[in-house]
């Protein structure tokens, strides 16, 4: 076998333990579909987290959500901690960094989930 080939056969493996990962993230995140969210959306007991950027927000959000871009939440944790007994339903524009803002919350100990298909998906709703 040539050192080409180890490479190679090195980044498939790589990539099929990507893919494994992503796989079981996913089938253990719960999810919620535009109109759920809609229907929860005045609940107490959850918190809807806008993980999108700043001019993102600025355009269009849903109505009482909260909003901490994705790249920052790590650092700002700490205004979450009031809503720790709160589930956190997250979203973006297409539900891609949501799911990963979600499962970040997740590992910190918060109930976490995502909405799919994002805001996005929210429009196409007429919500």
């Amino acid at each position: 076998m040539t050192i080409p080939q180890i490479i190679l056969y090195a980044i498939t493996a790589l990539m099929i333990l990507f893919i494994v990962r992503r796989s079981i993230q996913k089938a253990r995140m719960k999810e919620y579909s535009p109109n759920q969210v809609a229907e929860l959306q005045y609940n107490d007991s959850i918190l809807l987290l806008d993980v999108r950027s700043k001019e993102e927000h600025s355009r269009h959000h849903i109505q009482g959500s909260l909003h901490i871009p994705v790249n920052e939440l790590t650092s700002k944790l700490n205004l979450l901690e009031k809503h720790r007994e709160k589930e956190i339903i997250c979203y973006c524009h297409s539900g891609s960094r949501s799911f990963v803002a979600a499962a970040m919350l997740q590992k910190h100990g918060f109930i976490a989930s995502n909405m799919k298909g994002g805001i996005s998906a929210w429009h196409y709703h007429n919500l």
